[in-house]
């Protein structure tokens, strides 16, 4: 699979074996369904969707419910998370690698990454970056924490494994064919439908 660095090896591992167990719940469904309602209230014509990351599937199902026509595909760099995926999406669709490794003349209506760009080396964010835009022929949706300046956290006990930063104000100064169209937050304390504060983030890409 070509592991390039600390955070792959960390999610492609025992970690990311046990936060499949974490990652699949009602509650986390609900709000999800709840969430990509609002983050793609702007959007118009999706008829396909990749998303880089993606676990077990849990926001592809969420989609699946509000769009039912979708196609999707997926790159999940944890084994057991890619097997339980194939229970969403057919076998074909799932790149089952490293974001870092993934290379695809293909484009989608949107490209999707939500919780993943936090857990990448600081270093290797502008490949990522890259290969999310490129991958995109109109929308681009992120999800992820945010912070003005670049912050390392302890995650979970394990240092260097969780970083906050403006990550759409950094794409969005490398990628000037890209739009802001909409944005927003989602506080952990909502009383109905609680994420683990996420800032989202929808662009467009113009021709």
């Amino acid at each position: 699979m070509g592991i390039k660095t600390d955070q792959e090896n960390f999610w492609s591992g025992e970690f990311g074996d046990e936060y499949i167990k974490r990652n699949e719940n009602e509650k986390l469904f609900t709000s999800n369904i709840n969430f990509f309602i609002k983050a793609l209230n702007r959007t118009k014509n999706i008829n396909s969707c990749i998303e880089f990351g993606s676990n077990v599937g849990m926001n592809i199902k969420a989609l699946k419910t509000i769009f039912p026509n979708l196609t999707f595909h997926a790159v999940e760099i944890n084994k057991k998370a890619a097997q339980v995926l194939e229970d969403i999406i057919p076998p074909e669709n799932i790149f089952q690698q490293s974001i870092l490794n993934f290379e695809s003349k293909k484009k989608w209506d949107l490209s999707l990454v939500k919780g993943v760009l936090i857990h990448i080396n600081p270093e290797k964010l502008n490949e990522v970056y890259q290969k999310i835009v490129n991958s995109s022929n109109k929308y681009i949706l992120i999800g992820e924490y945010y912070s003005r300046k670049p912050e390392s956290l302890v995650y979970r006990g394990h240092n260097n494994k969780l970083f906050k930063r403006d990550f759409t104000g950094e794409i969005l100064d490398l990628f000037p064919q890209l739009t802001l169209i909409d944005y927003g937050f989602i506080y952990h304390r909502d009383p109905n439908f609680p994420q683990d504060d996420i800032s989202w983030f929808l662009l467009e890409k113009n021709a």
